[in-house]
């Protein structure tokens, strides 16, 4: 198992997350217990997970969601803003997310169905199931099926991601139901740093996961209204966002997108994000509170973006423009409650001819102003009747759907960087329009100014990880960044 050390570390004196010199990897560490339990692993599997999703993979989400962009002056993500990712991007989330949490998982797994205890099992094989989800959703067809089996086999084969996706279901299904017939505290406590091994929390967050990955079959021949209906029938679902929430204010205590891009001294951190036009535009010109949520002003005061890759146009540096407002102990989410309202309303148009959707809706854009610590007043009246954020119902299937992925988009920056950039992909909200014809009020992204796809392309998969194409022979690498993921099907 690798990466234990890091467990007393996270949980308990908050150690190292990621940073752009370091790995995770800290096996030498003088405080490894010399014997791993489920709980501590499940510790350290959950800390592998939000330093991946929190850090490397929310700063490249961000990017292609077109939250933040190069500041001009630095460049040290030039690559991901002009879409010329090189394939050894994803080496460190891949190896963490294999290597650290799903091995942990399989760890705390295997203990748990030894000692009976359904609760644990139940918890981690949630897990495993949102960490697969999240490596398809990036890197498309994934080792699964023969995946985690050590050194028996170190050239495991990938499994088509719809062939994952379907599985997730009924691993999901199969644990709820064994917990159900035999509930088993988990007695995780705080070393659930998620949600503190509460039971009824976790079979919410089962129905709220079951429900995004439905949803991301909604374009495809899986999609499956019939059980995606007893879902919204049961209306068990998340009612306190799942985040880790663990983090201090010392080096290597913090929110590991902090740790790494805004943490240093003046002059060496800080000085790689500014806004993007796509997101800030948005909110002033529809006079949305959350643009001082998401974003700190500038040196003057002012909350200044650019378009999304023209940073180059300019010689001023990144306090000259509004950044990312990630502190320290900014949490990182998994799922939130916004993004669970709409997950139910996007369902409710699809399936159930749009009936109590925009109640959803409204609870989504609601719930978004809480996360962020706005009042949810504020959103009401963006979301009243007449309102810049009125949910308009009766609209075509798409128009409908597009209304709430406006709003989910809007609610995740900073929150959950990928997911924005996966449901982009998916949904193809906002949409990308050509440069200079882009309504930023109404939600619309622009291909980067740098980018060096042709057209209107952006990025729709990552390359396979080159550590990963070099140990594995039976991994090929794809020839491009533009290649679909299987449920990337709309048109």
């Amino acid at each position: 198992m690798k990466n234990i050390s890091k467990i007393l570390l996270i949980i308990f004196s908050f150690g190292a997350l990621t940073s752009c010199e370091q790995d995770l990897d800290v096996n030498t560490n003088p405080n490894t217990p010399d014997a791993i339990t489920p709980d501590l692993a499940l510790a350290s599997a959950e800390a592998s997970l939000i330093a991946m999703t929190g850090g490397e993979l929310a700063n490249m989400g961000g990017f292609y969601a077109q939250y933040h962009t190069q500041a001009p002056s630095a460049g040290q993500y030039d690559a991901i803003d002009e879409y010329n990712l090189p394939t050894t991007f994803g080496n460190r989330a891949w190896d963490e997310l294999y290597s650290g949490c799903l091995n942990d998982l399989q760890f705390v797994i295997t203990e748990s169905e030894l000692q009976g205890n359904t609760g644990k099992v139940l918890i981690a094989k949630l897990l495993q199931s949102y960490t697969y989800q999240v490596l398809v959703d990036v890197f498309g067809d994934v080792p699964y099926t023969e995946a985690l089996a050590g050194v028996t086999n170190i050239n495991p084969k990938v499994t088509p991601g719809d062939e994952i996706y379907t599985d997730l279901i009924n691993t999901i299904n199969t644990a709820v139901a064994n917990y159900n017939a035999n509930p088993v505290p988990s007695a995780f406590g705080t070393q659930d740093v998620i949600y503190q091994g509460d039971m009824t929390n976790w079979l919410k967050f089962a129905n709220t996961l079951k429900l995004k990955i439905y949803m991301r079959m909604a374009y495809t021949s899986l999609a499956n209204p019939a059980a995606v209906r007893a879902l919204l029938a049961e209306n068990n679902f998340v009612t306190a966002d799942a985040k880790f929430a663990n983090f201090g204010t010392q080096i290597s205590q913090r929110n590991p997108f902090f740790e790494v891009n805004l943490s240093s001294s003046p002059g060496l951190g800080d000085i790689n994000h500014v806004a993007s036009n796509t997101l800030m535009q948005f909110y002033e010109q529809n006079s949305d509170p959350r643009r001082n949520a998401v974003y700190r002003a500038s040196s003057t005061g002012t909350y200044a973006s650019l378009d999304q890759g023209n940073g180059a146009a300019f010689n001023n540096t990144a306090p000259s423009y509004a950044r990312p407002n990630v502190t320290a102990q900014t949490p990182v989410y998994l799922i939130t409650v916004a993004e669970s309202n709409f997950l139910q309303a996007e369902a409710l148009i699809r399936y159930s001819a749009q009936a109590g959707a925009k109640a959803k809706y409204d609870l989504g854009v609601a719930s978004s102003f809480s996360t962020y610590g706005l009042p949810t007043a504020s959103a009401t009246a963006l979301t009243a009747t007449g309102a810049v954020y009125e949910f308009i119902t009766g609209l075509a299937t798409e128009q409908a759907v597009r209304q709430v992925m406006i709003q989910k988009w809007a609610a995740l920056a900073n929150v959950n960087n990928i997911e924005a950039y996966i449901e982009t992909t998916r949904t193809k909200f906002p949409e990308v329009v050509p440069f200079g014809t882009q309504d930023y009020a109404a939600g619309n992204r622009i291909p980067s100014r740098t980018s060096i796809l042709t057209s209107n392309s952006v990025p729709s998969i990552l390359f396979y990880p080159q550590n990963e194409i070099d140990r594995n022979t039976n991994i090929t690498q794809r020839t491009s960044i533009t290649q679909k993921v299987w449920w990337d099907q709309k048109n």
